[in-house]
């Protein structure tokens, strides 16, 4: 089965005056939809977008793997572990909250920062809190989150270009940028599918540049 989530149907979130605009494609803070929590681990994929200068203060988190995408502009990470960081596009960021830990975002640089981030739910909670950073991951070379029981894969593609999507229990894909083809799906900028007991399906680029984040998850 393919259930296809488009970008508008996300919720609205953020805090306009304070420079930041987000968009849920879960169930997330005020937002509250029975229907629609999680998907295996994946508890949330929120597109954040922060002017300059914009940012959120320190926050905690705990049990919960949180990955993060840069799509365009400089993120800076601080966090209670004493990490201080600038994640760019192409790297990928994990927290690990574990036990419990706090952080901040911010947009530091002086051009609007765009960036995806996804909690997982880990499959043991507690433990003490890790970080990583991955910088200018490629496309052949996934990133294992063992905490969660899951694998992301970068993809890149071109017009017509083709990519096999794993044979796993679930998968959850999201359009980064262009246009991708799924089965008899066409999927944009911010729209999601979420894949459960399919085998041989391919991803295929049908617009220009395009780049999609596939998580393989367990059952």
């Amino acid at each position: 089965m393919i259930s296809v989530r488009r970008s508008g149907d996300r919720f609205r979130g953020g805090e306009e005056a304070a420079g930041i605009e987000s968009r849920h494609s879960f169930s997330f803070g005020t937002f509250y939809d029975p229907d629609n929590l999680r998907f295996g681990p994946v508890l949330a994929c929120n597109e954040e977008r922060l002017a300059p200068g914009a940012g959120f203060d320190e926050h905690p988190h705990s049990h919960t793997e949180i990955v993060t995408w840069v799509v365009e502009g400089e993120l800076t990470h601080r966090d209670s572990t004493g990490r201080a960081t600038v994640v760019r596009a192409g790297d990928i960021q994990h927290l690990s909250a574990a036990g419990g830990v706090r952080h901040v975002e911010r947009n530091d640089g002086d051009v609007p920062l765009t960036f995806l981030q996804m909690w997982l739910a880990p499959l043991e909670p507690g433990g003490e809190p890790s970080y990583t950073t991955v910088p200018g991951i490629a496309d052949s070379t996934p990133y294992a989150l063992p905490e969660a029981g899951a694998m992301l894969h970068v993809r890149r593609l071109g017009e017509g270009e083709r990519s096999a999507v794993p044979d796993a229990a679930r998968v959850y894909v999201h359009v980064v940028a262009g246009e991708v083809r799924i089965g008899d799906e066409e999927l944009g900028p911010g729209d999601s599918a979420r894949i459960t007991g399919e085998e041989g399906l391919e991803l295929v680029g049908c617009g220009g540049a395009a780049e999609a984040l596939v998580w393989e998850l367990p059952g």
